[in-house]
């Protein structure tokens, strides 16, 4: 009986087709191509930008090596070209900006739903939101001129005061300067605190009112409710938020560039001057002439970049990726 009817449905599809108007089927034509053209044009760039980089880079793939990815030394006396350092600084930089950044969000996203009043939601909102639009040079120069200061006065000394004893922290919170790789991760973390928000804010509208109200029916307070309902609930949705808050750190430049100090060493010591891919490259591109070794390293640290991002991108998948008993 089904097969007649399948067979009955068949029979009147060409039927159907013959009726509709020949400019419906074209323009539909026209659509699906146009779709797959955009799909193809979109693969075709991504692919000429991995041969471009990968193009460029070979020469200084070739004088170092694999070594080129992990080589702590970046040397334009004597020619010899290592993304460690860059890579190093970058991975540092955008880890405290994530460890800064998300319990904050978590916190603002929180107030905005929950606890601040609703006339003054939007607003508050707006306000957080209105804070992605600021021009990162804008934060680079507030950060120069205000944030690297004050930390230099008021915090650098008093925590390397603090750990001046303690073995292995002393390593890493030891004495330094304003302009340091822990400023720059506290500029990143003002300019993806918003980002992040905005997303934590619609996850966190997106959980049930009923599950909320029952559990504070149990007579839990408000930390226990985010802890145990929100969170849980929106945890695959939270993850690609902050995922996608880390590939804006990793390739922040011109905020990056003024607060780092631009320092071409490697040390543990957060508060010491350093550099990542993206300000090495701004800083040192115009200064490469065409063809020479250094413009091959420049790009061969940002074919390193592209794939930093496309791990990210491929663990930010893995980890949003619905599981079994999930």
């Amino acid at each position: 009986m089904a097969d007649a009817a399948a067979s009955q449905q068949q029979a009147l599809n060409p039927s159907r087709r013959a009726a509709l108007p020949g400019g419906m089927l074209a323009a539909d034509q026209l659509f699906t191509r146009s779709v797959q053209m955009t799909g193809l044009i979109v693969l075709l760039l991504l692919g000429a930008i991995i041969v471009m980089l990968a193009m460029g880079a070979w020469p200084a793939l070739q004088a170092e090596g694999l070594p080129f990815f992990w080589l702590p030394q970046w040397d334009s006396v004597n020619e010899r070209f290592g993304a460690g350092i860059m890579i190093y600084g970058t991975i540092v930089t955008s880890i405290i900006a994530l460890v800064v950044a998300v319990p904050l969000s978590i916190g603002v996203a929180y107030f905005l739903t929950e606890i601040v009043p609703n006339a003054f939601r939007k607003p508050l909102g707006m306000t957080v939101q209105l804070l992605a639009a600021v021009p990162s040079i804008i934060y680079g120069m507030w950060g120069f001129f205000i944030l690297a200061p004050w930390l230099a006065e008021h915090f650098i000394l008093d925590v390397a005061d603090l750990f001046v004893n303690v073995p292995l922290l002393n390593k890493v919170f030891d004495y330094g300067s304003g302009t340091s790789i822990f400023t720059a991760g506290l500029v990143l973390a003002v300019m993806i605190l918003p980002l992040i928000t905005a997303m934590f804010v619609e996850i966190l509208n997106a959980t049930p009112v009923v599950l909320k109200e029952a559990v504070y029916g149990l007579g839990a307070t408000r930390y226990e409710v985010i802890r145990d309902v929100a969170v849980p609930y929106g945890r695959r949705a939270m993850i690609g938020a902050v995922m996608l808050g880390l590939g804006r750190a990793l390739g922040e430049t011109m905020a990056v560039t003024f607060v780092i100090g631009n320092a071409t060493r490697l040390s543990p010591n957060i508060f010491s001057q350093g550099a990542t891919i993206a300000s090495t490259i701004a800083n040192e591109f115009n200064e490469a002439g065409m063809g020479t070794l250094k413009l091959s390293a420049l790009l061969g640290l940002g074919l390193t970049l592209f794939i930093i991002s496309f791990i990210v991108l491929l663990l930010s998948r893995w980890f949003v990726k619905p599981r079994m008993g999930g």
